[in-house]
Order: C-alpha cells, then sequence, then structure tokens
C-alpha cells in the first residue's frame, strides 16, 4: 500500500469531513456462528459511504475492535479502506498496551489507513505521565497520524493535553467524558489546528453543548443503522433549526438512550440490532455483549419506526 499522507493533509481532510457530514463508524459484520463476514461488512460499509459521512472509523468501539483477532483487523481495515476509494478519510481503531496498539497501527498502515483512533487502554488506571507515554510509545512506530480518545480512565489534563499535541503525528482528540469544563480547558491549551471531536455515546443528546465550547463536529452510533435520522439531525443543528432539533431529540434520540441505559454494552448491541432490523448483513454481537432480549428489540423496533417517520423515511 502507499504510505499514508502526512499528519497536516489527513488533518485537513478531516476537518473538510467533519464541518459536512457526521463521523460514522461501522458495525464489523460477523455470521451467526461468530466468525467474521467479510462479504457482509463490505456490503455494509458501502452502504454507509453512500450516506456521505465526513470520515469512517472501522475497527473501532462501534465496530467491537476488542474482539477482533489481528487477521480479522487486517480484513476489516482493507475493505474499509478499498470501499473508501479515497473519497473520506478512513480512521481505523487500535488499543490496548502500547506494545499490541503498534502491532494494530502496522497493520492499518499496511492496509492503507489514513490515521488511527487510539482507543483507552485496558483495565488499569494511570498518571498523566504514564498516558502521555502511552501516547509517544505508539507514535514513535507508526508514520500514521493519531487521534487520542479520552473515555473511561482516559482523562488528559490541559498540560498533558500540550504534551501529546506536541508529538509531530498527534492531530486530535475524541472525548466521551462530557466533562465540558475539563474539554473546553483542554480546547484553549491546544493547538489552534488541533481536532476535537464529541465522541460521547449517543452523541446528539449533548451535540449543542459540546458546540458551545467550541466542539461541533461529532461521531454518530445512529448512523451506523439510520443515516436518515443522523443526517437530519446534523442539517438542523448546523441550520440552527432548534424546533427540528428538539423534535429528533424528544421523539427518537431520548427514548434511544433510555433504552440503551437498561443493559451494559446497549451502546453497541441496540445499534447492531437496528442495523438487522434495516436489513443490514451485520450479524450478532460478540461476547461479552449481548443482543438485546425481545422485549427490548420490540421497543427498539417500534422507535426506530417512529424516528424514521420523524424524517419522512419508513423502516
Amino acid at each position: 500500500m502507499t504510505p499514508s499522507a502526512g499528519p497536516g493533509t489527513v488533518a485537513h481532510r478531516l476537518r473538510e469531513g467533519m464541518a459536512g457530514g457526521v463521523l460514522s463508524f461501522p458495525l464489523t459484520s460477523f455470521r451467526d456462528d461468530g466468525t467474521l463476514d467479510p462479504d457482509g461488512f463490505r456490503a455494509y460499509v458501502a452502504q454507509r459511504l453512500a450516506a456521505s459521512p465526513g470520515a469512517v472509523f472501522p475497527a473501532c468501539g462501534t465496530g467491537e475492535f476488542f474482539s477482533l483477532d489481528e487477521d480479522e483487523y487486517r480484513q476489516v481495515v482493507t475493505i474499509a479502506v478499498e470501499e473508501a476509494a479515497g473519497r473520506v478519510p478512513v480512521v481505523a481503531g487500535t488499543g490496548y498496551g502500547w506494545a499490541q496498539a503498534a502491532r494494530f497501527a502496522r497493520i492499518a498502515e499496511e492496509a492503507g489507513a489514513d490515521a488511527l483512533l487510539v482507543l483507552p487502554h485496558y483495565l488499569v488506571a494511570a498518571p498523566q505521565d504514564g498516558l502521555v507515554a502511552q501516547l509517544e510509545q505508539i507514535a514513535a512506530r507508526t508514520r500514521l497520524p493519531l487521534i487520542a480518545y479520552q473515555r473511561g480512565q482516559v482523562a488528559f489534563t490541559a498540560a498533558s493535553l500540550q504534551r501529546i499535541a506536541a508529538l509531530p503525528n498527534v492531530i486530535g482528540l475524541k472525548d466521551g467524558h462530557s466533562d465540558l469544563d475539563r474539554l473546553q480547558r483542554l480546547t484553549l491549551a491546544a493547538p489552534e489546528d488541533f481536532l476535537f471531536f464529541n465522541g460521547a455515546a449517543t452523541a446528539e443528546i449533548q451535540a449543542r453543548a459540546y458546540a458551545t465550547v467550541g466542539v461541533p463536529a461529532y461521531s454518530s452510533a445512529v448512523h451506523a443503522f439510520a443515516p436518515e435520522i443522523a443526517d437530519a439531525f446534523f442539517d438542523a443543528l448546523r441550520d440552527d433549526d432548534h424546533a427540528t432539533v428538539g423534535t429528533l431529540l424528544r421523539g427518537f434520540y431520548v427514548p434511544l438512550v433510555e433504552l440503551r441505559d437498561r443493559v451494559p454494552g446497549y451502546a453497541v448491541s441496540l445499534v447492531k440490532a437496528a442495523a438487522r432490523l434495516r436489513g443490514h448483513r451485520v450479524g450478532p454481537v460478540r461476547a461479552p455483549l449481548t443482543d438485546p432480549s425481545p422485549a427490548d428489540l420490540a421497543a427498539l423496533t417500534a422507535l426506530l419506526a417512529a424516528g424514521l417517520d420523524l424524517v419522512g423515511a419508513a423502516l
């Protein structure tokens, strides 16, 4: 594969993409027996790309990165790169400790990914020096630009953000904490061209609040199964159409979050179930996640139909 473009070029393309559409985090397709379904994933990614996202992030949280072995990861990233064909940036997930993250980074680089999203490390809490060192170690072992992801046990201070932003190939931060005080301090401490985006679960719920601290871009799990709803919300938010934003929040997003919060892991399981309801070949989730119960699936079906009706689409 041709080496990726430099950090500045990738950051520019991502900034343009963020301004024009939501960031898409595709699901990973599995067969009923739990094995990877490459053909199903290819068809599904092509459908996501047809909905014009700002960028595509395969093998990340929604894509069940932590359930993939290295060969499966290679297939997923390669397919996403092939289907994107340069139209939008492809940002692959990587994670675990820095040694394993570097192995995934090499695979993503060979597959032609444009950048990497560094997912929160596994299990252990760490001091700020350790969080910075994790990024330093990965950055030293890949030519790909990196976006740090703070969530769970990873939360950078303003001083630490300045340290990682000084690394030549660290270009941005995805925030999943929704601590707007901390996030405002980070945006003020960062270089002017540093990328930030809202990575909260069901990010649309807090999109207006994030925008007030200078972070209007966001990832959208809803784009994984209902781009009609995701795009309608994005357009309304961009156009300051507060009535439509409120209608979609009340009629779809808030009930979706309430359903999501019933069971741990539903942030992925419900998304995958909703994609199956739309006819997408994505299959079940892998353990330790579980698919929705029959009662929750019925509630999801009704909610999805109602949300699509709000934007003039059908299940």
